[in-house]
C-alpha cells in the first residue's frame, strides 16, 4: 500500500510524503504506482519550474518521497499541492485504501 501523507497549517497544503508500493500489479504494470508517481513528480516539477518558493526534496532509491515548501508558501504552490490531493483522494475512491491511503497531518 501506499501512503500519502500531507503537512498541512491552517487551511492550507505546504508538504507531502509518499511512501510505499501499492500492490494493484505486478512491477512495471502497477498503474496506480505510476499515476501516484507521475502526479507526484509532477507537482514537486512544477513548483520549481513556477515559483520561487523555497523546498526540500528527498526522493529515494525505493520510489519514496518527501516534499515540503521550506520559505513562505506562494499561492501557486498552494493550489499546486492542493491538486496533489485532489488527484491522490481521487485515485483513493477509485482503488480503495488497500493500494492508496491519503492521510493529512495538521500542523
Amino acid at each position: 500500500m501506499i501512503k500519502a501523507d500531507f503537512i498541512k497549517k491552517n487551511d492550507y497544503y505546504f508538504g507531502f510524503s509518499i511512501k510505499g508500493h501499492a500492490g494493484f500489479a505486478d512491477y512495471g504494470e502497477d498503474i496506480v504506482c505510476s499515476a501516484v508517481s507521475a502526479l507526484a513528480i509532477n507537482t514537486a516539477n512544477s513548483i520549481e519550474e513556477l515559483t520561487d518558493d523555497k523546498f526540500s526534496c528527498d526522493a529515494a532509491e525505493n520510489g519514496d518521497l518527501e516534499f515540503k515548501i521550506i520559505s513562505d508558501v506562494s499561492s501557486d504552490s498552494k493550489l499546486l499541492i492542493h491538486s496533489l490531493y485532489i488527484g491522490l483522494t481521487n485515485i483513493e475512491k477509485e482503488y480503495g485504501q488497500r493500494f492508496l491511503k491519503v492521510c493529512i497531518k495538521e500542523v
